[in-house]
């Protein structure tokens, strides 16, 4: 197979051939891969700001679509020949361990999902079936992007009508979660980020205020707005800062959920007594998703054309390109980059 190997962090990732997959075990399904999706966690990684990584060299990507291959023993939930969307949440099926592939320059380690490869073997429980009538490009966001984005809205805030509400960190959770939140009655939604094109595009998904979080006046402009703070904050850029920021948003009795992840080692600073006055504050895994279940409850929304999730793909890369999507990805010129893997593949499957 061919796959991006992250040999050493904040290092290019390494595009190697000839990489033989071994045998599967037991829960394993072997998956060709035709889209991924490239996350900010990933990036995250990439760069070395998770701290100390025992597993190098391994490969990355946790979200992604393509067509089953094979399936190792116990394995009932797919089969040969199933469209699949791949993702890093646990959903029903066998825990399977990861695999180790191996090339003329050493092993590769591999987690329970990966999708910067053409092949992968993927543990059971980070599948479910592509939905009919979900084309494969938009599926990919079906394993990260908005089972977080989404699944922050409708499984944990579900906000009350005529509430108020803040999204900081427009990146593919973000607009996810902004496209989530039509399905409910706010009165008001504030969208902040620093790209002008991004705020556009929030404003395109039915946000009604945007603010550029470089402005001196944000949180001024965010209290003015709402009568004092927001009823539910959502940050999802990835920093310190914007978590405090999102917090400090909101009224006395309001709640605040992170989805981001920023750089090892930071830590966020609150004032106490803002806690024991009534805010909330916690971080989600996943937005609370089963992807059994939620897979399908999206693709509806989608299909319905609730969830306009095209439009979060702005931008597509050949796997050659890994380091180039990356790079745009930190530089926020894209809001999520799709990785073409494997372009025959995907012009094999037609929508059901």
């Amino acid at each position: 197979m061919k796959a991006a190997v992250l040999e050493k962090l904040g290092s290019p990732l390494s595009v190697r051939r000839e990489i033989k997959v071994p045998p599967l075990m037991r829960g394993q399904v072997l998956v060709e891969l035709a889209y991924s999706g490239v996350c900010h966690s990933q990036l995250m990684e990439a760069r070395g700001k998770r701290g100390k990584d025992p597993y190098l060299p391994h490969l990355l990507g946790h979200e992604g679509t393509g067509r089953v291959v094979d399936v190792g023993d116990g394995v009932t939930k797919v089969a040969a020949g199933d469209w699949v969307i791949l993702g890093w949440i646990k959903g029903s099926g066998i825990n399977a361990a990861g695999a180790t592939y191996h090339h003329h320059d050493g092993d590769i380690n591999a987690g329970a999902v990966t999708t910067f490869n053409d092949r992968a073997i993927i543990s059971e429980n980070r599948i479910v079936k592509l939905p009919p009538g979900i084309p494969l490009d938009v599926g990919v966001l079906f394993g990260c992007a908005i089972p977080t984005g989404a699944g922050i809205v409708t499984n944990t805030l579900k906000p009350h009508a005529g509430s108020t509400v803040a999204i900081f960190g427009l990146g593919g959770i973000g607009l996810s979660a902004l496209m989530a939140l039509q399905l409910f009655s706010c009165k008001k939604i504030i969208a902040v980020d620093v790209s002008a094109s991004k705020l556009a595009l929030a404003k395109e998904f039915g946000a009604h205020l945007t603010i550029n979080a470089l402005d001196a006046d944000l949180l001024e402009k965010i209290k003015a707005h709402s009568q004092g703070g927001v009823d539910y904050s959502i940050e999802a850029a990835g920093r310190t800062s914007t978590i405090e920021l999102a917090f400090a948003s909101l009224n006395s009795g309001g709640t605040c959920v992170f989805a981001s992840h920023p750089p090892f080692g930071e830590r966020i600073s609150l004032d106490p007594f803002e806690l024991i006055s009534g805010k909330k504050i916690f971080g989600t895994w996943g937005g609370a998703c089963d992807p059994d279940r939620d897979t399908l409850r999206f693709a509806g929304l989608y299909l319905a054309g609730k969830l306009p999730l095209q439009k979060l793909l702005t931008k597509r890369y050949t796997l050659d390109e890994i380091n180039l999507a990356l790079d745009d990805l930190e530089a926020l010129r894209v809001n999520r980059p799709l990785i073409a893997v494997n372009p025959s593949l995907a012009s094999e499957y037609v929508v059901a």
